[in-house]
């Protein structure tokens, strides 16, 4: 399979998820969690038929919450989120829903103050951005004999980019999320894009890595070689992210509402990964070598 020949169809294909995940993130932003932005939120199962966030807001009007945000989750849970309240608060809340409806089971209450949401989300970019660099030093620390026909240097840019491009596309389908279906991002979101990002750079890897092999071992065109290494590690890397996802989507379906938006994110980064990884990492040391013999050649 000559998948080097179409490399600009899988360009195209990746600069129109990537503009289109800037555009989302440009037109909608992020919607932050408790976790990021502070506050309250507390989320109950109704043992009967749930109300309305219409019905709920009048039985709550009495405690004064102030821009209480009432939604519905799934088909018997609600969610509601508030600014930071304390345990008396949170114990009347819990009252009056139990008051009216009867018995209202409570799944989670997390409250955190405006300080430790800041605090949290500097961290979290922090931590982003330290194991992104370390793995760039360790790539360029695998890669650094290499430097015919392309220098080491563009594996450890090329391996930085593919990883970039599965981490905007999955944030920029959250950003629409949370436009449309109120998703949120917080520290598990951080946690799934670190994952992410480690097994894009992995794939990445197995695929640059066969490159340089066959590079030491063989001779030939340089776009006929870097086609028989994808070929030979295509396979390998479908079947590690096929059997990956089987597993996610199992979880995503039946794991319940607490993991879901985590393993969402998981499922669009590492479908990603594979893709970039095949169809983005190797087509790009074939176009920077090309570009390169050209201006050699206007030289």
């Amino acid at each position: 399979m000559n998948i080097i020949k179409f490399r600009w169809l899988w360009y195209t294909i990746s600069a129109v998820l990537i503009g289109g995940s800037f555009l989302a993130l440009a037109l909608f932003g992020l919607k932050q969690g408790v976790d990021f932005s502070g506050g309250t939120m507390m989320v109950v199962r109704y043992e009967g038929t749930r109300p309305g966030p219409l019905e709920v807001e009048p039985v709550l009007a009495p405690l004064q919450l102030g821009g209480i945000v009432v939604q519905p989750v799934g088909d018997k849970d609600m969610s509601f989120r508030t600014k930071s309240i304390d345990e008396e608060t949170h114990q009347k809340l819990l009252s009056s829903l139990r008051d009216k409806y009867g018995n209202v089971e409570e799944l989670r209450f997390d409250s955190i103050g405006p300080v430790i949401g800041q605090e949290l989300r500097s961290k979290s970019i922090i931590a982003l951005i330290v194991v992104f660099a370390a793995i760039l030093m360790y790539i360029a620390y695998t890669f650094r004999k290499v430097s015919v026909p392309v220098v080491s240097w563009k594996y450890g840019a090329i391996t930085a980019f593919t990883a970039i491009h599965d981490v905007i596309v999955p944030v920029g389908v959250f950003a629409v999320l949370g436009k449309f279906h109120g998703l949120e991002i917080g520290t598990s979101f951080v946690a799934a894009i670190l994952t992410v990002m480690g097994f894009s750079i992995h794939d990445t890897i197995v695929v640059l890595d066969r490159v340089r092999e066959n590079l030491q071992r063989t001779s030939g065109i340089f776009e006929d070689i870097v086609n028989t290494s994808l070929n030979q590690t295509i396979v390998r890397s479908l079947n590690t992210t096929f059997t990956t996802l089987l597993a996610l989507i199992a979880v995503w379906l039946f794991g319940g509402e607490s993991v879901r938006d985590f393993v969402l994110t998981l499922i669009i980064g590492i479908a990603l990964g594979a893709y970039s990884s095949i169809f983005i990492s190797a087509p790009m040391l074939v176009t920077w070598y090309k570009m390169d013999q050209k201006k050699k050649a206007a030289r």
